[in-house]
Parts: structure tokens; sequence; C-alpha cells
């Protein structure tokens, strides 16, 4: 569900650069108040992990459409909602300047679609709800599954508003909406089940990191390198193997575009600030479309799977940038922390 510049005035792009920019701000200062040694590298960790499954596109059956894990919601029960916001934009920031996933007019919208509505809407009036402090199997199923169908169906409703006000496509706003909530349900039922069975592993693996952030207390005293190793592991795999299986039809949002145009694909405006920003992400996006400039054979079609190189490339460079990204960036925020603490 990754917005391309062609979808978002300038308008409606700054102004969700500027909410984005505000929730990074705020989540930044909540993270640097509760940091903790083991924050750093377990939130790194899980962007590597959610930057190779993000890679993954599964097909919804009866449809010609495919649908991606999103993350979200695993990020925000593992981490909180303020960690987790900070590291799904680091994802998408990663995807957009060096794969050209999502364009850079439209970051702030997919961080804001992406981040915000799982993370500080369908985390809080859904999971908690549902879990407060009382841990089970059952309970962290339904919460994860029931909130992850919520915050995608918010993100998609977000993305055919910010379409609607940019005013810049020929997209009939009560046929994009009748495309894209059906769509991302169906998506958001499979996130759901995904993010539930991987949150559930967690637990029982180590059960005080999800009371940790039920409770809001502070970060488990056991270690967590079983649980990290687990997660570099299962990021390898993904990224390096699992990525070549991924579905070549469209996504829920590329399909929702073209059942509602006719078109396969919206072209941005050629000129101005478009045109710029397209000329900047062709010099930082080294592997476009998770791949190798210039090897996509357009006339020969998408093969699957697509076992190439770059392929495999793309999912453990990608994670292994993200990581590198947040590690540093934690290691930022527990610095400043330590220069306001009064001598």
């Amino acid at each position: 569900m990754h917005m391309a510049d062609a979808l978002v005035s300038p308008a409606v792009g700054a102004s969700l650069w500027v909410a984005a920019a505000g929730l990074i701000g705020y989540s930044s200062r909540k993270v640097q108040q509760d940091m903790d040694d083991r924050r750093i590298p377990f939130m790194g960790v899980l962007g590597a992990f959610i930057f190779a499954a993000q890679m993954i596109n599964f097909t919804i059956p009866g449809t010609g459409s495919s649908g991606h894990l999103g993350g979200g919601m695993i990020l925000a029960i593992l981490l909180g909602p303020p960690a987790a916001f900070l590291t799904l934009a680091s994802v998408l920031t990663v995807q957009a300047l060096f794969f050209a996933d999502g364009g850079l007019l439209a970051l702030g919208c997919n961080m804001f679609n992406l981040g915000f509505f799982p993370c500080f809407v369908a985390y809080p009036l859904i999971y908690k709800t549902i879990v407060k402090d009382k841990l089970s199997e059952r309970r962290i199923a339904i919460g994860a599954t029931l909130s992850a169908v919520l915050g995608l169906q918010l993100g998609a409703l977000g993305v055919v508003f910010e379409t609607y006000f940019s005013a810049i496509s020929d997209l009939p706003f009560f046929t994009f909406v009748l495309m894209m909530q059906p769509i991302h349900l169906a998506i958001g039922i499979v996130e759901g089940l995904v993010s539930a069975a991987i949150v559930v592993f967690v637990w029982k693996a180590r059960p005080e990191i999800l009371k940790w952030s039920v409770s809001a207390k502070p970060a488990p005293a056991a270690p967590l390198k079983k649980v990290l190793a687990g997660l570099l592991l299962a990021t390898v795999v993904v990224g390096g193997l699992l990525s070549w299986f991924a579905s070549t039809r469209p996504d829920g949002l590329e399909w929702s575009v073209s059942r509602s145009t006719g078109e396969e694909e919206l072209g941005a405006p050629k000129s101005g600030l478009y045109a710029w920003l397209a000329a900047l992400q062709e010099k930082t996006a080294f592997l476009p479309d998770y791949d190798f400039k210039g090897t996509r054979n357009e006339a020969a079609g998408d093969p699957w799977p697509a076992a190439e190189p770059g392929t495999s490339l793309s999912g453990l460079l990608g994670g292994s940038l993200t990581l590198i990204a947040l590690v540093l960036f934690g290691l930022f925020l527990k610095r400043k922390k330590k220069q306001h603490v009064p001598h």
C-alpha cells in the first residue's frame, strides 16, 4: 500500500510530511524517556525483519491482486507505539530512498497510513482493550488479528482521502473506495493472522516482552539474545530466499487504481517538484524495484519465482540498512538523553 507520487499533490504531500515529522518528534521523545540498552537492538532487528517481510506479496485468490505485510501491528505490540512508529518510518525511508518503493513526496503519507493508524489508533483501541493485562494465546491472537484488520482499513481509507484531496488524478472517489476497502479487508485478515502467529511465537519464547509492552513497565531484565537471533535468521531466510516467491500480481492499491481507471499505472507530472523528486530518487535508488538497474525485461514480464541475485541482495542489504539506521538513531537518542541528565 505504498503510495506513489502520482497520487499526491504537493500540498497534501507536504501536509502529511509535517504530520509524520511531528509523530517522529513525539515518538523520539517518548522512546528517549524510556531508553533501555536492549530496546535499541530490538528495534533494529525487528525493523530489518519487517523490511524483509514486506518484500513478500501474497496472492489474494479470485481477485488478481496481492498484498503484503504492513508490520505496524507487530511492531506496536512488541515495542510499544512510539518505538514502533520510528521503526516503521525507518523501513519506509530505506525503501523509498534506496529501492524506489513508494514516492518521496508521498513518504509522509505512507508513514501516516502504515504507521499512525496501527500504532496510535488500532493498538490502543483494539489490541489493548482485548488483551489488557490478561495475556493468553487466545487474547493475543484475537487482539492482533482484529487490530491489524482495523489498522489496514483505516490506512486504505487514508489513501483514498489523500488521493481525493490531492485532485491530480482521475480516480472517482466512490469507485476507488469500493475497490480499496474490500481488497484491503482480505489483505488485512491475512496480515492479522500472520501478525498473531508472530506475536504468539515471541510471547511463548519471551512472555515478558509482551508484558512490558502492554503494561508500559520497564523492559524485562532477561536477555533477548535468542529472540534477536531468531529474528535475524528469519530476516536472512525471508529477505534472501523467500522473497523469490513473492506474488507478481499487483498489490491492493495498484489493483484498485487499475479497476477504478482502467489504466495499469498513473503517471506523475513530468515537471516541477515531481520531476526533481523523481530525478533524486533515481540517483539514490541503487536497487530500484528490488533488483539491479537495467536487468528487468519488461517484454518478458515478471518471472516467478524471481530467483535473482538482485532480489536476494535487496532483501539482505535493505534489512541491514534498516537495522543500522535504527541502531544509530537509538544511540543518538541515548546520547542526547545523557546530555540532559543533571550531574
